[in-house]
């Protein structure tokens, strides 16, 4: 047995469905190097530590002075109800703790996503997060309603003895619903805290969805982060992924495409300096006919950070007339970073439109030489080539306002390679 499993197994409160979830786990323990999924992101080091339980720890007000209301805020997986702004909210939308839903006995019928269980030995983390997960966010946007401000879901990693915090979330979009939801993923102080996340998102016949995560934690963090989504009839759902922070990260995001006319565009970037090591995963399933996806991902790693990305495309039976597209391009900036990708796609349908590519180089030298010709020197020039690469993917977020929050998050992560 691990001293990690031991020691969140210690924190464990719950019934004996949780239990039995948990004691599978604990059996199983964690995957190791020759598990696929995990052959590039190993557990060792981080198997050997212990963490506590988090406690409740104030947080200054000012660090969420550029984040504006609605929102809600965790701080070391726990809600902060000083920090939130939630009293704002429009008609047709709720936005609550998780832990306020338990309390007012309300499980059956609004968490039954609880519910969930997961057995497969390669998915440790979310099998804890059965088990352990009593907060997290849950948003309901009921049919119709249109919100024209952003809502913005915080989670705060704060200094403290290391300490492990499991949150499951839940965002349901209704008929004919739109809204845009921000995660912010930030640090008060540095920390080694380790953060385990589970997002169902449902989005409903002729919903739209605009979904942008920024995670740019302490340097030495540690973020298991699950989403989950399911799309139905002619549902919209758009999303980008910033990974720069943390010292180990990874992210699975798993969409079904399941009615007709559904459609995904989930675009990202992975900046791995220093020592980082970032992983991202993605599982998209083509189900129902006429059905499309569009993923877009950028990987940098410079100094000795290593980056992970696996895009998985399935387009099963029964779904013709679907189009798949990922690009997957990737800059290795100095001769001891590493990069790892791999691109899957499986087509089980006729007629379709499908592609898939990866590269991965070095910034192009005849660039450099023009752009130095012009008299920039060359960290300059380099910065210069760097940022372009990346904002071609934060330019496709259509609110101008989160646009600016996550073009601000990648010009600080950007500065560090020049560090």
């Amino acid at each position: 047995m691990s001293a990690l499993l031991d020691s969140l197994a210690a924190g464990f409160e719950g019934d004996a469905d949780r239990r039995a979830a948990l004691d599978a786990l604990l059996r199983d323990g964690l995957p190791g190097p020759r598990t696929e999924a995990w052959k590039y992101t190993p557990l060792r080091a981080l198997e050997r530590r212990n963490f506590a339980t988090p406690q409740p720890v104030a947080v200054d007000p000012a660090l969420l002075a550029a984040i504006p209301a609605p929102r809600i805020v965790f701080v070391n997986g726990q809600f902060d109800a000083a920090l939130s702004a939630l009293d704002d909210l429009p008609a047709g939308v709720s936005l609550q703790p998780l832990s306020c839903l338990l309390a007012d006995g309300d499980e059956a019928r609004a968490t039954n996503f609880l519910q969930r269980r997961f057995d497969r030995t390669d998915e440790p983390f979310a099998r804890l997060n059965a088990a352990l997960a009593r907060e997290g966010a849950v948003l309901r946007i009921e049919d119709g309603v249109q919100l024209a401000a952003p809502l913005h879901l915080v989670f705060v990693g704060a200094s403290a003895p290391d300490a492990a915090w499991h949150l499951r979330h839940f965002i349901e979009l209704r008929r004919d619903a739109q809204a845009s939801i921000v995660e912010h993923h930030i640090a008060a102080g540095e920390h080694a805290h380790l953060a385990n996340t589970i997002a169902h998102v449902h989005v409903a016949a002729g919903a739209q969805l605009r979904h942008v995560r920024v995670q740019d934690e302490a340097p030495r963090a540690s973020l298991f982060a699950r989403t989950d989504a399911v799309l139905v009839r002619e549902a919209r759902y758009a999303r980008c992924d910033l990974e720069l922070g943390g010292a180990l990260s990874r992210h699975e995001l798993n969409v079904r495409l399941e009615g007709e006319g559904a459609s995904l565009d989930a675009d990202g970037v992975l900046l791995a300096d220093g020592r980082r090591h970032l992983d991202t995963r993605l599982g998209i399933e083509h189900i129902a006919s006429d059905t499309r996806c569009g993923l877009r991902w950028r990987g940098l790693a410079g100094q000795r950070g290593r980056a992970v990305f696996h895009g998985g495309i399935v387009i099963r039976a029964g779904a013709d007339g679907s189009e798949a597209d990922l690009s997957n391009k990737n800059l290795l900036l100095s001769a001891e970073a590493e990069i790892d990708t791999q691109p899957v796609l499986e087509i089980h349908a006729d007629e379709v439109k499908a592609a898939h590519g990866a590269t991965v180089g070095q910034l192009d030298a005849n660039a450099l030489f023009y752009l130095r010709s012009r008299g920039l020197n060359e960290a300059d020039a380099r910065r210069l080539l760097t940022g372009a690469f990346c904002r071609e993917i934060v330019a496709g977020i259509s609110n101008d306002s989160v646009r600016s929050i996550a073009d601000a998050a990648l010009e600080r992560t950007l500065a560090r390679l020049d560090a």
